[in-house]
């Protein structure tokens, strides 16, 4: 398997009909440089598309994946990108609420 040791999360959108060429242009606009083991997430406007473009040090990887109901749940706000936990991606790919998984991990009285 590839190796990623971090995860990015673009949280503008992006025409799902760019390619690798183009992911790869836009990473070096939002986050300054591809560094080598670093995946970086994109979706469309809609949110039911994303792709994960993966730098391994040789050359770069571009993955998509599309939900047929629902959405991804997406960052929102003025942060151009955002640190993704193992987790977090893990829920985000599922389409799960990956932005409250602390609230989530533990079961309490109301």
């Amino acid at each position: 398997m590839i190796r990623i040791d971090a995860m990015w999360l673009s949280a503008e959108p992006i025409d799902m009909r760019a390619g690798t060429e183009r992911l790869l242009a836009r990473v070096v606009q939002v986050f300054g440089v591809a560094q080598a083991h670093h995946g970086y997430l994109f979706a469309n406007a809609r949110g039911t598309r994303i792709k994960l473009l993966v730098h391994d040090g040789f050359g770069v990887w571009c993955a998509a994946r599309r939900l047929n109901v629902g959405r991804f749940v997406w960052a929102a706000g003025s942060t151009p990108s955002l640190a993704l936990t193992a987790a977090q991606f893990d829920a985000l790919v599922l389409g799960l609420p990956w932005q409250r998984l602390p609230e989530l991990s533990s079961i309490t009285r109301a």
